[in-house]
């Protein structure tokens, strides 16, 4: 006996194809990530999730961080350096993070649109990703970094303002999560 064929009649799969369902790799990612997160934070707390997301957001700021300096040649990347890799990282993943402003002691940045997207909305926990990524280049290279965020699209707010603090004295008394070089 020969088994039928599972495969759908050409017609019905053509017709599935044209479905307008938005589904791709991208946004099967992100919303994953969305309800892992959402999951870690119901089950476990929003402090104790965000611990976990800022464990991979450490692993990820140690391989861009080496990726960085790899492609530039340099052992190590100065604070200019280090604020135009924080947004061409960003921009890469699409998202759309700007320098406010920066001196010796804070980079500024500013962001429009979060790579999660509308997936990170509710879902403060994903925010330690850029608090982590941000906080090991900047402490990595320059010895010390806080970041405060600010302002978060995942709590609701039109963008976020992301201050990484370069001084353990610029921000005594400043809300954030600090970070020391390692090395």
């Amino acid at each position: 006996m020969i088994p039928k064929s599972t495969e759908p009649a050409p017609s019905e799969a053509s017709s599935v194809e044209k479905l307008g369902i938005d589904l791709e790799r991208d946004v099967f990612l992100r919303t994953l990530l969305r309800h892992l997160a959402g999951t870690l934070e119901e089950v476990v707390g929003l402090k104790e999730a965000s611990g976990f997301v800022s464990v991979v957001g450490q692993r990820m700021g140690e391989e861009m961080n080496e990726g960085y300096k790899k492609a530039l040649a340099l052992p190590e990347l100065n604070r200019e350096q280090v604020a135009q890799v924080l947004v061409d990282l960003k921009r890469r993943i699409q998202g759309d993070f700007f320098i406010i402003e920066q001196d010796e002691e804070k980079i500024v940045l500013g962001n429009r649109t979060c790579p999660f997207a509308d997936k990170v909305v509710g879902r403060p926990s994903l925010c330690m990703m850029t608090s982590n990524v941000f906080g090991f280049i900047a402490s990595e290279n320059l010895g010390y970094a806080k970041v405060s965020l600010e302002e978060t699209i995942a709590r609701g707010d039109k963008g976020c303002r992301v201050v990484v603090y370069l001084k353990p004295t610029a921000a005594p008394s400043v809300e954030g999560r600090e970070y020391i070089r390692t090395h």
